[in-house]
């Protein structure tokens, strides 16, 4: 946009004033013809392009630069990496590849059968295949079946500063793969999954500083397959799910579910994870583990999971575990966990560090956290920490922190504010310690509610907590005593 100014101005001359008269008018650039390519691709958004760039590709150009288009495809660009060689794919973020066929706009396929140990690599992988690269592009979908980028065979692909929209699955990665990156990526408004770990054997993949929004089938989805060492850092990640009736889904969904193997070594970190609580079912974070372990294998559970440093929001649950052990969740943020907070499942050696699970009168202004339940709950648990968590300003449920039907719990350390029902109860759960927590609501009114019941359950200590109300618990129980209730 050119702007040339015709205007009244004032302006100083050797300390006195003077007067400029000007127009001002707009015009607008002319749009600069599209740059054919030295191999035949046209880029008008019109031709098919397809074969032109196959045929580059092919030809083992190494480097497939795409100047300012819009290039459409009617099938895939396969990458047969045996054949081609080391291959990158660029768009100097000016270039769009136009998906108007079924299948990946870009399919890479590579030979590597082995793990991320350099004695499995073989020589050809190093000599021909090894960092297949897609960086600066846009991919538009143009057609129901039309996806992003797939991979198989392939030793250390990484994507970065790339645009997905309007496809199926923005990134699906299947068989084998190994040591992948995802970076500075916008996968964005598909009808699938933003990056999806289709059954893939994977170990070392990195997702990091991307926005994965608005996915309909979820954000990050790891379904069966034998996936280790998942790193999601520093993301936005929001809104995945579709609304109102879609399948439930997840922001994170990790769903081990009919697997061999499962997914465990996995860190969310660093990221804002949120939205929507209007779809039934859905959560920020899932883990799933196994349903089916062999009979070498009686209690299989996803495992060695760390969760640290996020902001969750606005879904139905914000971190729900099945079946998992070994998970940490501390220094997080969470609100408007509409069903739960945190929901955790038939799981083994959970630590809830400290943790904000706050109510914000921010948001209550708008209505939006009015119905936000925002508990915790575990159910059929066992071995499992809570310690300095502090939870506010619980309601419509029967109690803040819930343990049902479990055994060896350390509660510890925790601040309960000002709940609509029970502090922290326990259910049928035994050898299990309630102590050192500030159980208390300052909110005006006559308070009749306990601060702590106990039902069921042999073995357990509840010690030395400060507390709004009494403490309720059946004599057989455990032990009582050195509770300060506050007058």
């Amino acid at each position: 946009m050119n702007w040339k100014w015709n205007g009244l101005l004032l302006v100083a001359i050797t300390g006195s004033l003077g007067w400029i008269i000007a127009t001002r008018s707009q015009s607008q650039d002319p749009p600069k013809p599209v740059e054919k390519t030295a191999f035949g691709a046209v880029g008008d958004g019109k031709a098919d392009d397809t074969a032109a760039i196959q045929r580059a590709i092919d030809e083992g150009r190494g480097t497939i630069s795409l100047p300012r288009g819009i290039y459409r495809l009617t099938k895939p660009l396969l990458v047969d990496l045996d054949k081609t060689g080391f291959t990158s794919i660029e768009g100097h973020g000016t270039a769009r590849l136009l998906m108007d066929g079924p299948g990946a706009a870009i399919r890479f396929v590579g030979t590597h059968a082995g793990t991320a140990d350099p004695v499995t690599i073989k020589a050809p992988v190093w000599d021909r295949q090894r960092a297949p690269m897609v960086e600066g592009l846009e991919i538009v979908g143009n057609h129901p079946e039309a996806c992003g980028i797939e991979a198989e065979g392939t030793m250390q692909i990484t994507l970065s500063r790339l645009v997905v929209r309007k496809t199926l699955n923005a990134v699906r990665l299947y068989k084998r793969n190994r040591n992948v990156i995802i970076s500075d990526c916008h996968l964005y408004e598909n009808r699938g999954i933003g990056v999806f770990l289709d059954d893939v054997d994977l170990h070392q993949i990195n997702v990091i500083g991307s926005h994965v929004s608005y996915n309909a089938g979820g954000g990050i989805v790891s379904i069966k397959g034998n996936v280790r060492n998942l790193q999601i850092t520093g993301c936005d990640i929001e809104a995945n799910m579709a609304l109102p009736t879609g399948p439930a889904t997840a922001n994170i969904f990790i769903d081990a579910t009919g697997s061999d193997f499962g997914t465990g070594e996995v860190a969310i970190t660093g990221c804002t994870v949120q939205h929507t609580g209007k779809a039934a079912g859905c959560a920020n974070v899932h883990i799933r583990g196994l349903s089916n372990p062999g009979k070498d294998m009686p209690v299989v559970r996803q495992g060695h999971v760390t969760i640290t440093g996020n902001v969750f929001s606005d879904v139905r649950v914000n971190v729900h575990l099945e079946s998992c052990r070994g998970v940490v969740i501390s220094g997080n943020t969470f609100w408007e966990g509409f069903d739960h907070n945190l929901l955790v499942e038939d799981s083994h050696s959970v630590v809830v560090g400290p943790n904000s699970m706050d109510r914000n009168p921010h948001y209550d202004r708008f209505g939006n956290s009015r119905d936000a339940k925002n508990d915790v709950v575990f159910k059929n648990c066992e071995d499992c920490n809570v310690s300095g968590l502090h939870l506010t300003n619980v309601r419509k449920t029967e109690a803040s922190m819930t343990v049902g039907n479990s055994k060896r719990f350390n509660i510890t350390g925790c601040t309960i504010l000002d709940g609509d029902a029970i502090g922290v109860m326990l259910t049928e759960t035994s050898d299990s310690k309630v102590s050192g927590c500030v159980i208390l609501d300052a909110r005006p009114g006559d308070k009749k509610t306990p601060s702590i019941r106990v039902t069921g359950g042999r073995g357990n200590m509840v010690t030395d907590n400060l507390l709004g109300g009494a403490v309720e618990a059946d004599p057989a129980s455990g032990l009582v005593e050195r509770n300060q209730v506050k007058k």
